[in-house]
């Protein structure tokens, strides 16, 4: 599998899920099997057989964390420092449509959040960014239409 990059900080939260997984919920979920169980009948058990899957989803969310982790590359510092956009990067862009300016850092896909200003180098607009420099046309194609932004802050 081919490395997937990740900031330290994406890293760590993944890391802290897993272990909250791990160490909080599966024993809660353990714990309602077994209350579930002292009930009787498994057959017509509803609290049981939600349990069971509850269970099976906490499962696989964990081995998924993992998995991720595994594949992860930690990339400490914005790849790029000679003034053009790289993975880390933080950008100020303006819509060159209605003038709005929004803020981006490029994160991992793993990581990616728009409502806290975080995109994945793998978007459609990530992939632009990449290797740009300030007061350069960003033109990105995107399900809704092509969207033009103007770079005017890299971090």
């Amino acid at each position: 599998m081919p490395r997937i990059p990740i900031t330290r900080n994406g890293y760590n939260q993944l890391h802290k899920e897993l272990v909250n997984l791990k160490k909080v919920v599966r024993p809660q979920v353990i714990k309602a099997i077994e209350e579930a169980r002292a009930h009787g009948d498994l057959s017509e058990n509803a609290e049981y057989v939600a349990a069971k899957e509850r269970q099976s989803f906490i499962e696989s969310k964990i081995r998924e964390i993992e998995q991720k982790l595994a594949n992860a590359e930690i990339m400490d510092s914005p790849q790029s420092s000679d003034g053009k956009v790289g993975f880390g990067s933080t950008v100020t862009l303006e819509n060159c449509d209605n003038g709005e300016k929004v803020t981006y850092q490029i994160v991992g896909p793993d990581e990616s959040d728009i409502p806290s200003g975080k995109i994945s180098i793998a978007s459609p607009l990530g992939k632009a960014l990449i290797g740009k420099e300030v007061d350069d046309e960003v033109i990105v194609k995107t399900p809704g239409g092509t969207k033009r932004y103007t770079l005017l802050k890299i971090e």
